[in-house]
């Protein structure tokens, strides 16, 4: 059986959208998600919506308990979680209004609990190859088949927040080799593969950071203003791509069978 999580919201949290919908509040050993979660169907199959920020937008980047967030979608029995995140462009060729589907990340977190194994266990997860490529793989057809201007890889930089880069940081990251830059990927998607869920992202680009001398620098409007132009292009890949998956033998989901001491 699929069932779905879907984080960040990008008008994906709009219950009408759904059949058969209701809401839960949950509560995990790790606190309160960061909204009720949102259940139905969407195109045949299940799934589980969750407001990453809040229901208002209310919780910053460094507040957001990760740990809640995926605990109680993993309780809830979902195999895959699709997150929605907004990001800042370190190319050129990384225009804002295109997708990417990133493959690796860049953690400059420092204040967040980032694993369900704090106490009596220690767990050395795998993260070599961090994003389920399975999943990856299908959302990249799919979007390709929809025609967006897409990239089908890239190394984001999750950066604690809430404030945005410096131009010399900006510069330093593009030196790294990164792609994209965020809030929010890190710790999700290590958490999620401790939880044995396939997770994948969609990044949608909204701007050029600050490194580009010929742009402006970033703005929350701006950020704003592009998203809600992304937000069409996330529903209709997400509604698209869900009938296509498929529940098969993952190393997401087994991982964590060989890495606690």
């Amino acid at each position: 059986m699929i069932k779905v999580g879907i984080i960040g919201g990008s008008g994906l949290d709009d219950p009408n959208l759904l059949e058969s919908y209701k809401k839960l509040d949950i509560q995990t050993p790790y606190g309160q998600p960061s909204s009720s979660i949102t259940l139905g169907f969407l195109q045949g199959i299940e799934v589980a919506i969750l407001a990453r920020h809040g229901s208002k937008h209310q919780i910053m980047p460094s507040n957001v308990n990760s740990r809640a967030n995926i605990w109680a979608l993993k309780e809830l029995g979902c195999t895959h979680i699709i997150a929605t995140t907004a990001v800042g462009s370190l190319r050129e060729e990384i225009k804002p209004g295109h997708l990417v589907f990133p493959d690796q990340f860049i953690d400059r977190t420092t204040k967040r609990a980032s694993t369900f194994y704090d106490k009596n266990q220690v767990c050395h997860i795998p993260m070599a190859e961090p994003f389920c490529n399975k999943l990856r793989t299908m959302l990249i057809a799919t979007a390709t088949e929809l025609n967006f201007d897409i990239h089908n890889k890239g190394t984001v930089i999750t950066i604690e927040g809430p404030r945005f880069s410096t131009k010399a940081e900006s510069h330093m990251f593009r030196s790294w080799n990164a792609d994209i830059i965020n809030m929010s990927t890190v710790p999700e998607v290590v958490l999620a593969r401790e939880a044995g869920i396939c997770y994948a992202s969609i990044a949608m680009s909204t701007d050029y950071d600050c490194w580009r001398e010929s742009t402006a620098a970033v703005t929350f409007e701006e950020v704003l203003r592009v998203m809600k132009e992304n937000s069409d292009k996330v529903k209709s890949l997400i509604k698209t791509v869900l009938p296509r998956l498929v529940f098969t033998e993952c190393s997401c989901r087994t991982d964590i069978n060989n890495s606690i001491i």
